[in-house]
């Protein structure tokens, strides 16, 4: 779903009060948490975490799902075992309602991710 912000403030209060909501705001949290430097906004009309170099992520709530956009998830998580239990594809990992953030290693997903971002790795698709 596309939603017309053009701030972060704006898109979270656009999202309908549900489990998508929920969602957003906890990975939101997590990015944060993770890189107290990286920079918050809009881009591709989703929310977005990057700095001057260029966008990490993007964070968009779907119909079924919540999206975390990484580039290829493959090239930070090889043998997949920090998205276990994820539904992934090449550059996007799903969060669906029944998952339970919690219960994820996605912290330690976007831990790494930033980390090799920030060593000028490519994690690009």
């Amino acid at each position: 779903m596309q939603y017309e912000a053009k701030t972060p403030t704006e898109y979270i209060n656009a999202l309908e009060a549900d489990w998508r909501r929920e969602k957003i705001e906890r990975l939101r949290t997590l990015i944060k948490s993770k890189a107290a430097d990286i920079i918050e906004g809009i881009n591709y009309k989703m929310l977005s975490y990057g700095d001057e170099k260029g966008v990490l992520f993007h964070l968009n709530a779907q119909k079924n799902y919540v999206s975390l956009y990484v580039g290829d998830a493959k090239k930070v998580d090889p043998d997949g075992s920090l998205l276990k239990g994820i539904d992934v594809g090449k550059g996007c990992i799903r969060f669906k309602q029944s998952v339970v953030i919690a219960d994820t290693r996605i912290d330690e997903f976007v831990e790494r991710a930033i980390d090799m971002w920030k060593r000028g790795e490519d994690i690009d698709c």
